[in-house]
């Protein structure tokens, strides 16, 4: 079995982490180290033709992600980071789903800086909470070409100013499907492309 199936394998039934044990997470960082060890990518933020694209996540040890599951009534839907290399910016969005016609969307905006091979600077800029059928919600990327046509979306739309809302993200590892970060809070991350951002 290849390591990255070995990783697929541990994290498979975790529910993004949401479902893991201690014992999961220790097994999981342990494949995720051997993965980045044999890192076909070894300068990921110069590989704009990989980095592009919106990234679902699978797996994550980040307690922020994985407390929007704790909401009476809701639950965590499919969560995507989506790279756009020309603009410099990434977006989170994370879909909640719960009540007919309540679905929800949690998304927010930065712009990303590259320091090094494998690091980003982010400066969170904008945040946008509401119901999916308010902002005519039907995919990732039809949603950031919303944002970036300049469209305010209600009831929660706001500019970040807080310089304390910066961090960093290193790619570990970085394939035509996969990739790997960890983030100045110590958390990781591990995400497969979306197929059809191969189509846009």
């Amino acid at each position: 079995m290849s390591k990255k199936a070995e990783l697929l394998e541990a994290i498979a039934g975790k529910n993004r982490g949401l479902l893991a044990s201690e014992i999961d997470n220790v097994r999981v960082l342990s494949a995720i180290q051997q993965l980045e060890d044999n890192n076909p990518t070894p300068r990921p933020i110069a590989a704009n033709d990989l980095l592009e694209g919106d990234w679902r996540l699978l797996y994550t040890t980040s307690k922020g992600i994985l407390g929007l599951d704790r909401f009476p009534l809701f639950k965590l839907g499919q969560i995507y980071q989506c790279i756009r290399t020309a603009e410099a910016r990434v977006y989170n969005i994370a879909e909640v789903v719960g009540l007919p016609f309540l679905e929800g969307i949690v998304s927010v905006g930065a712009k990303f800086e590259p320091i090094s091979e494998k690091r980003i600077n982010v400066m969170f800029e904008r945040s946008i909470i509401g119901l999916q059928r308010f902002f005519n919600y039907k995919s990732p990327d039809s949603f950031i070409k919303q944002i970036e046509s300049g469209k305010k979306f209600l009831p929660i739309d706001f500019r970040i100013e807080n310089r304390d809302r910066q961090g960093w993200l290193d790619i570990t590892y970085l394939d035509e499907d996969m990739r790997i970060g960890r983030g100045n809070e110590g958390n990781v991350f591990v995400l497969t492309r979306e197929k059809t951002a191969l189509l846009r």
